[in-house]
């Protein structure tokens, strides 16, 4: 049947495009008839073509939008970036020299405080769906759904079951970064991995490290070195304190999380299935935050059609306040925080390989939005409003810091092409997706020649010590990227049990 279709009905079409080819060169009168002859011809053909006939080279469907991923506050399964489509991969005539990565721990359960309000919440809801047996709402599969944390011990911790928990996340990327960047290792060197001491980031790390090594070579070749998140670490740590206060911020984090009128609606659409239902849109915040979660241990979540797809973008927008306000460029104090990480990594850059080839870092959310902040790529031209969605703004959570997210820093020794002449440059990439600096992409793959990074980095750089009141006492410099233990003492330290 379709040889016949493509015999009686598209032939004759493609025939008449080949007995009228555009002539050339075209003059005004011809080009007026040949662009209507191309366009009926092409446009015959493009209707003949059934959907079953073959399948379309172009996607005419962008489907990112409706995937809860992208709007649950970077609290669910890892995702990738939206990309600008730029390729992944080295440029044409580029090699990678040298790598700086700083990886959020991978795929947890919720945090030890946000348990009390997550246990209300669905306390509220189970009382009400027991007492009204009869009541068909869309909470009645509450009465055999379990909660997914076994007990207050597993709160903070990295999840270990189900195809998006983090254990199996940071082994996974660890593995693609070998077959990346595996020709950055000589198989001799010991490499160091540096985690904040965090159990659930030492245990990305430790996942990590065995997937870029191997299981065996892991044990002699990385190095876990564990670095303190105290305050008196000063600006030698991943995990940096601030003693000033940015008090408009401040202000805006203290009344988080803010309610949107979606929240508020959800509260009173299920309220009105249970009559002995109070829920209010804080409830609705953390039943949805919750409802994240539940995914990275269970692969799924029956909790997600509960909530429409309106009330999920305003779930993820108001954890994008959290991210802008308490840890971004909404509080002035965030830009000198991550100031630290942008320095020093800007000086292992300019020194280049002799310095080292792999840094891996590991680290929690809020330590990598500061150092996007110190960047500037994607800072927001207005601060976000408070009282509503602003739909297409730059600091989105699920863009910037999902589980296991990473920014990496890739230094790039590049042959001389038609746009670009031979040097090094360096290109950002975040979750997979090459962000170019705004002013400066004039090299291959939009990248940045490394003097005019250095340059712009260089340029109004806050001063983390004096802005952020660290006293003499504490480290003022980071330096553990020069100075670190090759004792693999730490590297099978599992913080994933509970007794």
């Amino acid at each position: 049947m379709l040889q016949n279709w493509a015999r009686d009905i598209v032939a004759p079409v493609a025939q008449e495009c080949e007995m009228n080819p555009c002539p050339q060169p075209l003059g005004k009168s011809e080009l007026g008839q040949s662009s209507h002859i191309m366009v009926r011809c092409y446009a015959q053909l493009l209707v003949l073509i059934p959907a079953s006939a073959a399948t379309l080279l172009f996607s005419q469907q962008t489907l990112d939008g409706n995937n809860i991923l992208k709007h649950n506050g970077a609290m669910g399964p890892y995702v990738d970036r939206t990309n600008y489509g730029i390729n992944r991969d080295p440029p044409a005539g580029c090699s990678v020299d040298q790598v700086i990565m700083v990886k959020r721990h991978g795929e947890r359960y919720p945090l030890a405080s946000e348990g009390p309000k997550i246990e209300k919440a669905l306390q509220k809801v189970k009382k009400a769906v027991l007492d009204e047996p009869h009541a068909d709402g869309d909470l009645n599969f509450v009465k055999n759904w379990t909660y997914f944390v076994p007990s207050s011990c597993h709160y903070d911790k990295e999840t270990t079951t189900g195809p998006y928990n983090g254990i199996q996340d940071a082994y996974r990327h660890g593995v693609d970064a070998r077959n990346r960047y595996g020709h950055l290792w000589d198989e001799e060197t010991i490499v160091p991995l540096f985690a904040s001491d965090a159990g659930r980031v030492v245990d990305t790390a430790r996942m990590f490290g065995e997937g870029f090594f191997g299981d065996e070579e892991y044990k002699t070749k990385a190095a876990i070195n564990i670095i303190s998140e105290s305050a008196r670490q000063g600006a030698n740590a991943l995990s940096r304190t601030c003693h000033a206060r940015d008090h408009n911020a401040q202000r805006i984090c203290d009344a988080w999380p803010q309610s949107l009128p979606q929240l508020e609606g959800a509260a009173q659409r299920l309220n009105a299935q249970y009559p002995s239902l109070n829920l209010t849109s804080s409830d609705i915040f953390w039943l949805m935050t919750m409802t994240s979660y539940e995914p990275s241990v269970r692969g799924h979540s029956d909790w997600t059609g509960v909530f429409t797809m309106d009330e999920w973008v305003s779930l993820g927008y108001i954890w994008d306040l959290h991210f802008y306000y308490c840890a971004g460029p909404g509080n002035k104090m965030m830009s000198p925080v991550g100031s630290v990480y942008v320095n020093a990594s800007l000086a292992l850059l300019e020194q280049g390989p002799s310095a080292g080839t792999l840094f891996f870092n590991f680290a929690h959310d809020t330590d990598i939005t500061p150092i996007i902040d110190a960047l500037g790529i994607l800072n927001p031209p207005e601060d976000l409003p408070t009282d509503r969605v602003a739909f297409g703004h730059s600091w989105s959570s699920s863009e910037l810091v999902p589980m296991g997210g990473h920014l990496t820093m890739e230094r790039l020794s590049c042959n001389a092409t038609a746009i670009s002449p031979t040097g090094t440059y360096v290109r950002l990439v975040l979750n997979e997706a090459v962000v170019p600096f705004r002013a400066c992409q004039s090299g291959p793959g939009y990248s940045c020649p490394l003097e005019e990074y250095a340059s712009i980095l260089k340029q109004d750089s806050p001063d983390y010590v004096s802005q952020c009141e660290i006293p003499e006492s504490n480290p003022q410099h980071l330096n553990f990227w020069w100075d670190y233990s090759t004792s693999t003492t730490d590297n099978h330290r599992d913080e994933t049990k509970c007794d």
